[in-house]
């Protein structure tokens, strides 16, 4: 097989995400590690015999992260929305409408795992390479690296970084001692590094790894999913992520003693990998659960306001407000579902489009002496007679109703999905949301 051509897919906001396309067969979108390069990958015999291995039973979608390799280099960190975006301008470019998706490590995995669990109906599978689901260790998840064992990495990553007669250390703790104690293999993937991504690129990258923290998104994964995980202190941590999405299944794989197990022990991956997709081809399941972000927003102390202005003038404003609502929920690619007198109720495909919307509808209706509350929230809906419904929205109009004049209030989950988007937040409290079970910790946004 020849090496597949390099291509590019332009992303909603205009960066350019390089692919390539290999073998026949039902598509399967890789989603590598950070550190790739689509091109040198093929002058490495272990990922590269591993591909062809792949595209004897697949359509291969291979792809660069932005910042990364071949596709356009970035200054400043992305959150998990953005790259989500990168996935489906390549899906689109490559004519693929309901892949498989395969994501490696904890960057890939967050990306295929957001995709899946917000559109299902173009998500023919899950694959997941390694069960890592958060950057850093905390009480709920003991797996993860510490904030000293990241700190350390980076200051490798700063220091040693795609040189070959330094980058020993780098190497062990990335899990490749071998590679490390080889002078021929610290020279390639020093070479590796250096065309993958700058000092800076690996540093932006690995503070948006450590930033990645999905779990809360694992129980809206509705499509077929399994974990492949050797036979290591990994374990625990895919078979606890198995837990948390309904159905996925845990297929333990032998213990590598080195780094990427997946090209070090092929054959048991691309069986387990094949078997899956071949299990799964002909299954088409009426999936009606999407994970949405919705808005509510409305306007604050409308009757007073309309008995001031008089009927004739309370409509015009009215009229113009509703203008400014959906010119905003246009420009952020946000869906009206329901307008109900001064407000409304509006689905989007990811969490910071929905808080930016949101920020610019309050500031712009203001100049009309009018202020609005909204609230955001990121969960699990479903779709009734064609409409969004659910315990989601029924959170999100709740969190909604908590806020005061020209507050935006948004969940945990929306916090914890826009990390690196630059939006900030502050604590405000523990909730009582009525008709949901439990209390819900709140957070406004910062202005």
């Amino acid at each position: 097989m020849e090496i597949p051509k390099t291509r590019y897919a332009q992303s909603a906001d205009g960066t350019y995400i390089a692919y390539q396309v290999f073998g026949e067969g039902p598509d399967l979108l890789l989603a590598s590690p950070w550190i790739s390069h689509l091109e040198m990958m093929w002058e490495i015999d272990e990922m590269s015999s591993w591909f062809r291995a792949l595209a004897r039973f697949a359509r291969v979608i291979n792809m660069d992260q932005r910042g990364i390799g071949l596709s356009d280099r970035m200054t400043q960190m992305i959150d998990l929305e953005t790259r989500v975006d990168d996935v489906r301008a390549v899906l689109d470019a490559t004519g693929s409408d309901r892949p498989f998706l395969y994501g490696q490590g904890l960057d890939g995995g967050a990306i295929c795992a957001m995709f899946a669990a917000t559109y299902p109906e173009r998500t023919a599978g899950l694959l997941l390479w390694s069960g890592q689901a958060s950057g850093i260790r905390d009480a709920d998840y003991p797996w993860a690296p510490t904030s000293a064992e990241n700190e350390d990495f980076r200051k490798l990553i700063a220091d040693t970084w795609g040189d070959e007669d330094l980058m020993g250390p780098l190497l062990e703790a990335a899990g490749a001692p071998t590679h490390a104690e080889n002078p021929a293999a610290r020279n390639l993937w020093a070479r590796f590094m250096r065309h993958a991504a700058s000092r800076g690129d690996a540093l932006i990258h690995e503070r948006m790894y450590e930033e990645t923290d999905y779990r809360s998104i694992l129980h809206s994964i509705h499509v077929p999913t399994v974990i492949l995980q050797p036979e290591d202190e990994g374990l625990p941590a895919a078979e606890w992520i198995a837990s948390q999405i309904p159905g996925a299944k845990v297929v333990r794989l032998p213990e590598s003693p080195d780094y990427a197990p997946e090209y070090s022990h092929p054959e048991r991956n691309l069986e387990a990998a094949a078997s899956f997709i071949a299990d799964l081809r002909d299954q088409e399941a009426e999936l009606d659960r999407v994970l949405a972000t919705v808005l509510f927003t409305d306007i604050v102390d409308s009757t007073a306001t309309a008995a001031s202005l008089g009927d004739r003038a309370w409509r015009d404003v009215l009229e113009r407000h509703h203008a400014i609502t959906r010119g905003f929920l246009g420009r952020y690619r946000g869906t009206e579902i329901d307008t109900a007198g001064d407000g409304f109720f509006a689905t989007f495909d990811g969490p910071a489009r929905a808080v930016r919307c949101a920020e610019h509808i309050s500031d712009a209706v203001r100049p009309l002496g009018l202020e609005i509350r909204a609230g955001v929230h990121t969960g699990e809906c479903q779709t009734i007679d064609g409409k969004v419904g659910g315990l989601g929205v029924l959170i999100g109009a709740r969190v909604g109703s908590r806020a005061k004049a020209s507050e935006i209030l948004v969940s945990q989950t929306v916090k914890d999905l826009t990390a690196g988007s630059g939006l900030s937040f502050e604590d405000a409290g523990e909730h009582e949301l009525k008709g949901v079970p439990d209390r819900w910790h709140l957070y406004r946004v910062r202005k």
